[in-house]
Formats: structure tokens, sequence, C-alpha cells
């Protein structure tokens, strides 16, 4: 049954219903202690009354409420005291904005709003694994992105605390979504991020949350899901044979952004990106070159390039004056240079062709280029 506020469930005080996912009913409460407002998520996935599941999911909420990280939501602690038949209460920090997934609704984003999301996304997943944690149920619902533009992934390492441990091949429930969902969008919405050893219930690695995220950067560069269907057998099956729909990325989009997600979509996990610090390390580049983008585009409205095609045509023209001969000259003698190079200077070159003319009378040599003008006189005599 749904909460109403006013409810005190321990300490915290129900302000209002957020929503609802795989795992629970989330509401914002009031923390009167901290004077702060908190998530509280009322879990009420299969066996969440069971004692000694709530005592091995207590454990794990202390060790997921000691991984802190910017992009990590963090778990403040977690209450096993009954309360709608049973089910225990996680108390989760309160993060304000869109999910990813409310952002995806609008249609697929930009590379520059692409990739500074997912890169925040990857040093989540990087901190987490790192010290042995996986999410297991990376998708774009549980993504947050606040206003000033900070991500937070939700949900981090639930997957496994609600996970019944028994390991059965037919359980795909290693997807808390999956274990609690009877709706078939919730059913969908993780099956379509599933790698496919998770989705055959065979035990998972950091390399299933690689797969995960190279799903959801697909999805958020092209507006659609790499595997989709119409019912979770046709979207596992996606899974586990077809291909992604590469031609649904942009064709602009940079090679290395979609030689990372090939490699996160890798279905043999021997194959697969096998540290998520690549996928960041990869995304930093794109990022750079993005950003770049625009000041380069700017340079060239700036028509920055007419003061060099100026500077050349007046050394142009000093040129032919200097080599024009005088009305005294006398026949030609052979004459002899002693040429040294002219040192460069710090201007960096540019378009201008560096040109070498002749006086009609062999005594004069020019040459100029986008560093100057440069004249060498013959010696006098034969």
């Amino acid at each position: 049954m749904a909460i109403h506020p006013g409810t005190r469930l321990g300490v915290y005080e129900v302000v209002a219903r957020i929503g609802a996912g795989g795992m629970g009913e989330v509401y914002r409460a009031r923390d009167p202690q901290l004077n702060r407002d908190v998530a509280i998520k009322l879990l009420h996935a299969p066996g969440a009354a069971d004692p000694e599941r709530l005592d091995r999911f207590s454990r794990e909420a202390h060790l997921l409420a000691a991984l802190s990280h910017p992009n990590i939501a963090h778990v403040y602690g977690f209450e096993a005291a009954p309360v709608d038949g049973g089910s225990g209460v996680l108390i989760m920090e309160l993060v304000e904005g869109e999910t990813l997934a409310e952002r995806l609704s609008a249609g697929p984003l930009p590379l520059d709003d692409a990739v500074p999301i997912a890169r925040q996304i990857a040093e989540a997943l990087e901190f987490a694994h790192e010290r042995g944690i996986i999410h297991r149920d990376l998708k774009p619902a549980n993504v947050k992105i606040r206003p000033d533009g900070l991500v937070k992934v939700l949900d981090f390492g639930l997957a496994k605390a609600l996970d019944s441990g028994e390991g059965r091949a037919s359980d795909v429930m290693n997807s808390p979504t999956l274990l609690a969902g009877t709706e078939v969008g919730l059913i969908l919405g993780t099956a379509s991020y599933m790698a496919p050893e998770q989705a055959r219930g065979r035990p998972v690695d950091r390399r299933a949350d690689i797969w995960a995220f190279g799903a959801v950067l697909f999805e958020m560069l092209s507006g659609r899901r790499a595997f989709d269907g119409s019912s979770s057998s046709e979207i596992l099956a996606a899974v586990l044979k077809e291909d992604a729909p590469w031609s649904a990325l942009p064709s602009a989009l940079p090679p290395v952004i979609v030689s990372l997600i090939r490699r996160c979509l890798e279905r043999d996990p021997r194959q697969r990106l096998r540290d998520i610090g690549e996928a960041r390390i990869a995304l930093e580049g794109p990022l750079a070159e993005t950003s770049a983008r625009p000041q380069a585009t700017a340079v060239r409205r700036g028509y920055t390039w007419l003061p060099w095609a100026l500077a050349g045509v007046l050394a142009m023209a000093l040129l032919a004056a200097l080599l024009k001969p005088s009305p005294s000259s006398t026949a030609a003698l052979p004459v002899r240079f002693y040429i040294a190079s002219p040192t460069p200077s710090a201007l960096p070159r540019q378009s201008l062709t560096p040109t070498l003319a002749v006086s009609p009378h062999g005594q004069r040599i020019a040459v100029a280029d986008s560093e100057g003008l440069w004249l060498w006189a013959a010696e006098s005599g034969g």
C-alpha cells in the first residue's frame, strides 16, 4: 500500500511520493535531525520481508554507504523496520533534476551533450569497480542529471543486494527491475541493457556494466535502444543474437566513439572492453574536439587570414620595386653571392608561399614569405 504524506518512518517524515521503480516506491522525506530532505525507497521486491534476506541487504547497504563519489547518489542507511508488509526502507541522497530516460524522451542528444554525461557515468562505474562493486542495473532511468549538469548514478549495487544468491540459470533476476517487475515497461526497460551472460543467468562481473554502458551511450546518440522488441522475450533474443542497428548512429560521429560502443557491446565478455576507465579516457578526446569546434568556426568567420594576405601583396610590391633595373645598368658580369639563411621569427607560417626573384642583370636576389623580405646584393668584381 502507498504511504501518505505525514507518515513517519523512523525519524523521517514522508513529504511526498516521487515515483516507483523496479525495487519499490520512492518518497521525498524530511530528516529533522540533520535538517535535510532525503529520498527513501520502500522495498517491495520478492523476499524483502524475509529476515535473513533483510539482514544481508542491510549489510550490503552499509557497504554502499561507504561508496562516496560525486557521480554516485549516496546511500545514507537502511531501516529494516516492518513497513508496508515487512519491506525495508533504504535512505538515500535526494537528487534533483530529470533522469536520463526523461531527457531521451525528447530524442537523441547532440555529441557535445552526450559526451559529458557518458564520461561522468564512466567515472562513477570506474570508482565503484575499483572497490569491487558493480551496478548490474545501469539504464537511463537510473541516471539523474542535476540542473547544474552534474550526473548521479542511482541504485548502485542494489541489484546484488536484492539478489537471492541462489544463482539459478533460469533466474534472469540479477536485475532488480526484473525481480519485481510485472509491468511490461519495467521488464523492457531493464532487458534492453542486460548483458548476454546476465540474460543467460550466468554470474556477472564488471563487464556486464560495460555492456550496459555501451547500450546507454548508443541510445543517447541514436535516440533508440540498441536492443528492443515488443516483449521481454523478444528483447532478450535480440540481446543474445542480433546486432545493434548501427546505421541509427549519426554518420558524423567520431570513429573513436563508434569503436568504443562496439567494444562495449561485444557479446563475448572476453572480447569486450575490459575496463570502464578506458571508456572514460576515450571520451576525453572527443569532448575536447567538440568544445574546440565553435572556436575554430569563429576564427574562420573572423577572417584572420586577411592580414597575412595583405602582407603578401605588400611584400610582392616591394619586391618588384627593388628588382626594377636602373637606367644606368651595364652589361651583365659574372657575380658571386654569399647567402645566409634568414633566422626564423616566432611568427607562425601561414598560407603565403615563399617567392624567389632575381634582378634582370643578376645583381640582386630577393626572397619574400610570410615572415618577411630578404635582399642580397652581388659582390663587386668578377
